[in-house]
């Protein structure tokens, strides 16, 4: 695991570029800030604690650096906009990954500086260079503070931005990571403790930064890490204001096994299939925003989203809404006894991907104001760039996949695909209900195809079967035309699948010419994979899709990220 992680991070062609030019900023500005200390004659005194003052300075610039950079990849609305035409020149859609890179660094710089400054301030106390002693440099001087202020909301913000504590307590990491505010104004007034100067005392001003340039001799870097803070904050307002734009929740409707479909009129509101969103229920937490993909296509007069009831927002989401667990049980119960699809028309009752409806002219069920904030952009936008598109969704992770299925549907219609030739679309399920969030969808995209082999579903149930329900799907498959668990005209595979597999059999179809008629084998195949679900089932199809790389089919793979 130890290799593979290594390779994984540091030896991918992309990473290791990355790393060399990430890092090698980083040590640049470590030796350049050594150095600038280490020959500034009017420092000279200050040079007397050797190695440990040249060490906190360099490890002090390179925080500056980290300080300016750990907010670029959180401008979302900005790389919305640059994606489109940048995104082979960064990884825009690795934005998050990006962020936890430069926590790490700023992780390991904050160590170094701190440990540096411990040195420095026994030391100024044993010399006596400033006639200071080391708790008043640490607790009554601006520098002492704000740094070990810093350091307080650093261990706050990275204990509970760990992965299993933000699946166990969302709310713990959502409140603590919006101490970035506070930690950013400790981060610009650090250096108003004036530690670097060239003469005994502090040449203070009453103006911001609140010391002079003429005897404090510090590298100024708030002067240009500033910068992504103000950009920072122009944006979360102007995200305010559109959010604030006229919302309704105009429907909402209780798929079996928990998946609220909301659906939202916001005329403003303008998209591409596979992008997300923020949403806010106000009722629920003022201030709390939740990513969700949308499910809808640009062409639906709303905006819809579905919504898994597995957290304490969700859950209070679902109780208000009258979708509770209660609800969501008796829907999921009812759905497994549902009838057949050709059944339903002659016995009545429901099918097995039947949703419900909430009333909302009922009182106890009048529907919340809700809020969103978006959209942002995703890897699943450039489906229609590829020849072949490979969708991969992993239980709720088929929900950008929805919008996409909905909006190639839309475009067959209008003969608009682009370079699309065939689409493969794998859903991998964990347990039967879960059929019953997007049965209906699937069945209407299926039931449109012209060209059969256009557009292949994939469907794999993980799901350990009973043995009565193994009999009762095959007495109920002998002869029927549709899968008795999904009433597509697909059948279901059991147990989980074979990428390799899978992907070497697509690479050898291509290369005959069988999988995409009339194409020629000297031409290079784009086959474009998009998954949304766990790692580590990602690590898979992307090892899959390496190997299946030859000079005539190209494989590229793009997980989402929020």
């Amino acid at each position: 695991m130890g290799e593979s992680w290594f390779r994984r991070e540091f030896l991918t062609p992309k990473r290791l570029a990355f790393n060399v030019v990430f890092y090698g900023i980083h040590f640049f500005l470590f030796g350049y800030g050594w150095h600038t200390q280490a020959t500034n004659t009017k420092l000279a005194a200050l040079n007397g604690l050797k190695w440990s003052v040249w060490t906190s300075r360099g490890a002090g610039l390179v925080l500056a650096f980290d300080g300016g950079m750990i907010l670029v990849p959180m401008l979302r609305n900005i790389l919305r906009i640059v994606r489109p035409k940048l995104t082979w020149l960064f990884p825009a859609d690795e934005n998050i990954w990006f962020h936890r890179q430069v926590a790490y660094s700023m992780a390991f710089w904050a160590m170094v500086h701190t440990t540096a400054h411990y040195v420095n301030f026994f030391n100024v106390e044993r010399t006596q260079v400033r006639k200071e002693i080391a708790l008043d440099i640490h607790y009554t001087q601006a520098g002492g503070i704000t740094g070990h202020f810093l350091l307080l909301i650093m261990l706050l913000m990275y204990s509970t931005a760990h992965q299993k504590m933000r699946q166990q307590c969302f709310e713990a990491f959502w409140y603590t990571h919006h101490l970035a505010f506070f930690f950013m104004i400790g981060l610009y007034t650090h250096a108003t403790g004036c530690f670097v100067r060239d003469s005994v005392d502090p040449d203070y001003i009453p103006t911001f930064p609140f010391y002079s340039t003429e005897h404090c001799l510090g590298y100024e870097s708030w002067r240009f890490t500033i910068w992504p803070g103000i950009i920072y904050f122009g944006e979360r307002i102007w995200r305010e204001v559109r959010a604030r734009k006229a919302t309704r929740l105009s429907k909402v409707l209780v798929h079996p096994s928990g998946a609220m479909e909301l659906r939202i009129v916001k005329p403003s509101f303008k998209y591409t299939a596979g992008q997300w969103l923020f949403i806010q229920v106000p009722e629920i937490s003022s201030l709390q925003w939740h990513p969700f993909t949308i499910t809808s296509a640009p062409e639906d007069p709303y905006v819809s989203v579905h919504i898994r009831q597995v957290g304490d927002w969700t859950y209070a989401l679902g109780d208000r809404l009258g979708a509770g667990p209660s609800v969501v049980a008796a829907m999921t119960k009812a759905a497994m006894k549902g009838t057949e699809k050709d059944e339903k028309d002659i016995l009545g009752g429901s099918s097995r991907g039947d949703y419900v409806e909430i009333d909302a002219g009922s009182a106890t069920t009048s529907l919340p104001a809700v809020r969103v904030d978006g959209p942002y952009g995703a890897p699943a936008e450039d489906v229609f760039d590829n020849e072949v598109a490979v969708l991969i969704g992993a239980g709720i992770g088929v929900t950008p996949f929805a919008s996409i299925l909905k909006h190639i549907w839309y475009r067959q219609k209008k003969g608009k695909l682009g370079s699309l030739r065939r689409v493969e679309f794998f859903w991998v399920v964990r347990d039967a209900p879960s059929f019953g969030w997007f049965q209906s969808l699937l069945q209407e995209v299926e039931a449109a195809q012209a060209d059969p082999n256009f557009l292949r579903i994939n469907i794999y149930l993980t799901q350990k079967i009973s043995e009565d329900m193994l009999w009762n799907i095959a007495v109920n498959d002998a002869g029927a035309d549709y899968d008795p668990l999904t009433l597509l005209r697909t059948r279901t595979m059991f147990g989980r699948p074979d990428w390799t597999a899978i992907y070497s059999r697509m690479k050898q179809a291509i290369e005959t010419g069988r999988y995409i008629p009339g194409s020629n084998a000297q031409l290079k195949t784009k086959v474009g994979t998009y998954f949304c679900g766990p790692g580590v089932l990602a690590k898979a199809i992307k090892k899959a899709t390496v190997e299946a790389c030859t000079s005539s089919v190209e494989f590229t793979f793009a997980k989402e990220h929020f």
